[in-house]
């Protein structure tokens, strides 16, 4: 039987290179707005946080600390902001996660950043 075709192997999911040395992720996603498996594109800053929520539909809260030096006190003081960004569901986030965020068009009025990396949990 020449023309049967034979059942082939399952395939590797296609994996885009994003431009950023960052692992691609293990799984496979249908989302167009995965940096790896869709269309978005990175630019811009790269931003490291930490997950607190996500309680929304492909959308994590992302804390990030920094120091603000006061020049008044010659001291330091802790300040937090927090920030919206997409999370791909080949990524699989969880909250208390260390993630690396990358800058994306918008993609609503809040969201322009888009988890590429996640670290795994913050000690």
């Amino acid at each position: 039987m020449a023309n049967a075709k034979e059942p082939s192997a399952p395939k590797a999911p296609r994996v885009r290179d994003i431009g950023i040395d960052v692992p691609a992720p293990a799984k496979a996603c249908e989302d167009p707005n995965c940096p790896f498996h869709g269309s978005l594109r990175v630019r811009g800053q790269a931003v490291e946080g930490r997950i607190v929520s996500t309680r929304m539909q492909r959308t994590v809260v992302v804390e990030r600390e920094y120091l603000q030096y006061i020049q008044k006190y010659e001291r330091y003081e802790r300040r937090t902001r927090r920030m919206l960004a997409h999370a791909p569901p080949c990524l699989g986030l969880a909250p208390g996660h260390r993630v690396t965020l990358m800058e994306c068009r918008p993609l609503s009025k809040t969201v322009s950043f888009v988890v590429i990396h996640d670290k795994g949990v913050a000690a």
